[in-house]
């Protein structure tokens, strides 16, 4: 079956984050969204199929979660990601942010230390502040439009206080994939600091030009260990108001205390259509990801193209994986609230603000590319009017 992710959805006056709420977030509803991280294409056929049939039993009451949704992920990470995982290692979250949250709760305690690596996804940054934590910069550095790890950094930021670090991989906003040699120096220090590893890989299936993700916990017992991993197809199926997603937790220990915080808060229970989802997705999806992906990949040739030709004062930072993009705007010569104010108000676009992704974010912004290429078409000849009337 061939999908068609050209087709234009209309998503006003659905309640939806991204189009009904642009006014209150951008003072102006008139900019294309560009920004929050879900794609404008419609949920696979196969989901809303098995999601219809679900609803059509008259009676939505407690659910809990049969086997079939723990072997849907077992199948799913086997063949997306050649990764053995266990049925006892499956734990239920209602989003991979609430994953975060719940892991610092879980696993540090008030004044105790957390590492993120910005320039990083924004709720990364709560998830420590709000629950009374330290917040420890680990940013990662930029060598020829290239971000690394900067592990000197990072072994001089650990000390006795450091308990836990939050790993976006791949990363969001930059789209680094991180290599198994990076990941396995990133282990090697965290073992010998006795440093728990969060790492969110809610983007792993949205794998850029052929790329392959390696879950940090598939590396090795030792990363396995001191490893939750977050999982979700959420992103990649287009089903972030379903609300569910999964931690992989090897580590016994470690899973008896993450569940009890679940138990705790009592938000273990899930979501009755979400659960149905996840099953549907896992189970018949990789077709249509296949195609997804190619369309993905289309679109970012696009991006890269018509910026790389049409408006040089701007540069596409390279990026492995998911359809969230970084650009770099620091040929333009503006930055912070007047970068901001030319996107939206300039360029009539609406894109997510660099410096809300911590250091290293002032002078940037975040393209969302999961759109029908149409729509990218048309934002990017905007952008580039704007830039020429500079």
């Amino acid at each position: 079956m061939t999908y068609d992710f050209d087709k234009i959805i209309l998503r006003e006056n659905t309640s939806c984050v991204k189009y009904d709420l642009r006014k209150e977030f951008f003072g102006t509803a008139s900019v294309v969204p560009l920004w929050v991280a879900d794609m404008d294409f419609e949920t696979p056929d196969f989901i809303r199929d098995a999601v219809i049939k679900r609803a059509s039993h008259p009676v939505y009451g407690y659910t809990f979660r049969s086997d079939s949704f723990q072997r849907s992920i077992i199948n799913w990470m086997g063949k997306r990601h050649n990764w053995e995982i266990k049925k006892e290692w499956v734990a239920f979250s209602p989003g991979v942010v609430p994953a975060l949250n719940m892991a610092v709760m879980a696993f540090t305690s008030p004044g105790d230390k957390v590492i993120v690596q910005p320039p990083v996804y924004f709720p990364f940054f709560t998830a420590v502040k709000n629950h009374g934590r330290q917040l420890v910069y680990n940013q990662l550095t930029e060598k020829n439009g290239r971000y690394e790890m900067d592990f000197d950094d990072l072994e001089q930021k650990i000390d006795e206080k450091t308990k836990l670090l939050l790993l976006c991989h791949p990363h969001n906003p930059v789209g680094r994939l991180w290599s198994r040699t990076e990941l396995e120096t990133l282990v090697e220090i965290c073992t010998r600091k006795n440093i728990l590893i969060v790492s969110d890989e809610i983007h792993s299936d949205l794998m850029l030009k052929g790329n392959v993700h390696v879950p940090l916990a598939s590396l090795s017992q030792q990363a396995a260990d001191i490893s939750l991993t977050c999982i979700a197809p959420s992103k990649t199926f287009n089903l972030a108001g379903l609300a569910t997603s999964a931690l992989i937790i090897p580590n016994e220990a470690h899973r008896k205390v993450y569940e009890k915080i679940l138990d705790d808060l009592h938000v273990g229970m899930g979501n009755l259509f979400g659960i149905t989802s996840l099953e549907a997705a896992y189970d018949g999806g990789e077709e249509w990801l296949g195609q997804l992906l190619a369309y993905l990949d289309q679109n970012l040739e696009l991006l890269n193209n018509f910026i790389f030709s049409r408006i040089p004062g701007i540069k596409v930072v390279p990026a492995e994986a998911t359809y969230l993009i970084w650009l770099d705007f620091r040929g333009l010569g503006l930055k912070g609230k007047e970068l901001k104010e030319f996107v939206i108000q300039k360029a009539g676009i609406g894109l997510n603000d660099g410096p809300s992704f911590g250091p290293g974010g002032d002078g940037f912004q975040r393209i969302n590319i999961a759109l029908p290429r149409k729509i990218l078409t048309e934002a990017l000849e905007k952008l580039e009017r704007a830039v020429k009337e500079l």
